[in-house]
């Protein structure tokens, strides 16, 4: 006679290790106490160069940028009335500067146009809000008043943003690109029409011109970014912009 099936054996159900939770800590959460621990994010660094194939020429929009091992002092500007274009607010700056010797001497400050202003050097303001009241010339050939109320913020060590490019510590320090984006953007602020991150410049000669009260102007945009080891300066736009932008900013 052939011998019956075995019976059928239930497999054991796991059970789940009780532990016993922290003071304080709902019963329903003892199996997940303590907090599994989150590793810390480190990106994969480059692990070489390549020396293998044939070297060519690249024509690229991102440009290294040298960095100088130097500090930029940051300084909170307040002008009233407020909400005036970022145009006005440069020239209102730029009549302080020119004007004022006792706080800029020789100094060319950059502006953000809004609220930021780093010089090479301290100027004599300290933390303490100073006033200075300036004038601009209105187009009813009466004056333009404004008063400009300044103060000292912070001192941007831009070493700290040289020590990340080489890998020695992992904290980006955002303000020193915010300053570096500040200082490459001053000039071009002042000699074309910035519409967001992008600078626009009236044609010479005859316009192109689309219709109906329309024409095109050319201009660029400009950002400053970090890499893996270098600051670059990104610029899209036409070959003359290009050429114009690199002469005055890049080594």
């Amino acid at each position: 006679m052939a011998e019956p099936f075995p019976p059928f054996s239930t497999p054991p159900v796991p059970t789940t290790p009780q532990i016993a939770p922290s003071p304080g800590v709902p019963p329903l959460m003892a199996v997940l106490w303590p907090p599994p621990a989150v590793a810390e994010f480190h990106p994969p660094l480059r692990p070489n160069f390549g020396h293998i194939g044939k070297p060519i020429f690249l024509r690229a929009n991102h440009f290294q940028v040298k960095i100088p091992n130097c500090c930029l002092y940051h300084y909170d500007i307040t002008i009233t009335p407020d909400k005036c274009p970022r145009k006005v607010n440069r020239e209102i700056i730029e009549v302080l500067v020119n004007t004022h010797k006792e706080f800029f001497g020789q100094q060319k400050p950059v502006f953000d146009g809004r609220k930021n202003l780093y010089s090479k050097k301290a100027l004599p303001i300290g933390r303490e809000r100073i006033e200075v009241n300036i004038s601009l010339p209105g187009g009813d050939s009466r004056d333009r008043s404004f008063t400009v109320s300044m103060k000292a913020v912070a001192k941007v060590d831009l070493e700290l943003l040289e020590r990340v490019l080489r890998g020695e510590q992992m904290e980006m320090p955002f303000e020193s690109i915010q300053a570096l984006d500040v200082v490459l953007r001053h000039l071009p602020s002042m000699r074309y029409t910035p519409v967001g991150r992008s600078f626009f410049s009236q044609p010479e000669g005859d316009p192109y011109l689309l219709g109906n009260g329309r024409e095109v102007w050319f201009g660029f945009h400009q950002s400053i970014r970090p890499s893996q080891w270098k600051m670059m300066l990104n610029i899209d736009g036409e070959y003359l912009f290009l050429s114009l932008i690199l002469f005055h900013y890049l080594p």
